[in-house]
């Protein structure tokens, strides 16, 4: 594959079409790696030398909010919506990234002291780079690498780690890491090779692969399990450290997703990226406190509450007379209550009942687990809660916020034949509601979409 190839939008299109629902789809996916290619050609890199490109989705959080990093699990979705990403090998160490759309272009090498800048989109791939350099020893070669985005930026539907996920993709397609013995010996499978990705967002270490501070935020891999390992047309079950599958779900046969930006930004930078940690800060905590308690070891909350059928009860006490640490112990209690509600009275049974074709008892569990999301997880605004609201009223069998909160984005579970109905509907009564938000909202329907892919055969 060469960029020549890439500019020729009908032949990409024709290799897409059986990756989405629909023509319209892949002739707007091929639209946008032509513009890639266009990109690089125009900043220099040679037109006929080997090229690779890679689509990348968003996701939906479907269940399990802030469960991830605790142990817990949750049920996600890859979107039809992603990054279309455009790479050229080169013979030296230089990394080139260019935000088409952004007409912005960040230059780097791979090196592991390569200093990364917070506060801009830049941050994700030069985490990424410093990463590897370090994982993977300082003579990886570097790339020049295109993206275009059709997902709303900061919108909650992860286009930040997709970011991530798709330069590491590139340089490891360059680079042959999967070949390396030292890749081997920790990476076998997608989960695993998700479960990575994640720790280079969070800057944990991966078995021997030791990490940094990586992007500022605390989270865990539920984003790049769904990117990676979903499955279009169906709902993906996980469980995580370590990430474990447990099941597809089919989404009922005439259903798909709705999708509706508040307007409100998720970003995961100052004051928000602050809010994000202090959820993930108080699960830690709460370990803390019962490992401290009772002299025993266990890393992660889903760890401790399965190690006894009374382990919820006592770490309940333990908590209740909490007094040395950053939080308050009430704050502490209510973490706790949601993610036993979230992990094991929702996750589960919802499949269930999604599995069977119950509707009903899915969108009962789905609204309870919005109500907790604002009552105990206490990360919505109210235009989130109001989207979820808004659409029940206009038709959704289901529909809840998802992603790290204080913002973002609702999803619904909706009628195809009813869908462009609903998605006008559900705008507008969200308009009504929120008239300044709305000016900057958005409202999107999408299949349950594939995982990441490479193009190939074009």
């Amino acid at each position: 594959m060469n960029l020549v190839s890439l500019l020729d939008a009908e032949a990409v299109a024709s290799v897409l079409v059986g990756s989405f629902a629909g023509v319209e789809t892949a002739d707007q996916k091929a639209s946008l790696f032509a513009r890639g290619a266009r990109a690089l050609a125009d900043a220099g890199v040679d037109r006929h030398g080997d090229a690779c490109a890679f689509f990348v989705p968003g996701r939906v959080e479907v269940l399990g909010k802030h469960t991830d990093y605790a142990g817990g699990r949750s049920m996600v979705a890859a979107l039809e919506r992603g990054f279309c990403i455009v790479a050229h090998p080169r013979t030296d160490a230089g990394v080139r990234v260019l935000a088409v759309e952004l007409d912005e272009t960040v230059d780097c090498e791979c090196v592991p002291d390569l200093e990364v800048p917070h506060g801009t989109w830049s941050n994700y791939p030069m985490t990424v780079v410093r990463r590897l350099s370090r994982n993977f020893g300082a003579a990886l070669q570097g790339a020049d690498i295109a993206f275009l985005s059709d997902l709303p930026p900061a919108a909650g539907m992860s286009s930040s780690s997709a970011l991530m996920v798709g330069t590491y993709l590139a340089l490891a397609e360059h680079n042959r890491l999967a070949e390396r013995e030292v890749y081997r010996r920790h990476i076998n499978k997608p989960l695993e090779l998700a479960a990575y990705l994640g720790t280079i967002e969070n800057g944990q270490n991966f078995g021997a692969l030791e990490g940094d501070r990586g992007v500022g935020t605390f989270g865990g891999s539920e984003d790049h399990t769904a990117i990676l390992c979903s499955r279009a047309g169906q709902f993906g079950q996980f469980s995580y450290c370590p990430a474990r599958f447990e099941r597809h779900i089919a989404l009922p046969e005439g259903y798909m997703l709705a999708l509706g930006f508040s307007g409100v930004v998720a970003e995961k930078t100052g004051e928000a990226q602050a809010q994000y940690n202090r959820a993930s800060g108080l699960v830690s905590a709460i370990v803390e406190h019962w490992c401290e308690t009772t002299g025993r070891d266990e890393i992660y909350l889903a760890d401790v509450l399965a190690s006894s059928p009374q382990a919820a009860d006592q770490l309940r006490d333990i908590l209740a007379q909490a007094k040395d640490g950053p939080f308050p112990a009430a704050d502490l209690v209510t973490r706790l209550e949601h993610f036993v509600c979230e992990n094991g009275e929702i996750v589960g049974p919802a499949g269930d009942a999604l599995a069977v074709g119950d509707l009903v008892a899915f969108g009962r569990l789905v609204d309870r687990s919005q109500a907790l999301t604002t009552d105990l997880l206490q990360n919505q605004v109210p235009q989130t809660v109001a989207l979820a609201k808004l659409a029940r009223e206009v038709g959704a069998e289901a529909a809840s916020a998802f992603g790290a909160g204080f913002g973002g984005s609702v999803w619904a579970l909706v009628e195809m034949g009813e869908a462009d109905r609903f998605l006008v509907d559900w705008a507008a009564a969200y308009g009504r509601a929120f008239a300044p938000e709305a000016q900057r909202a958005g409202f999107y329907l999408s299949q349950a979409g594939p995982a990441a892919f490479a193009l190939e055969d074009i």
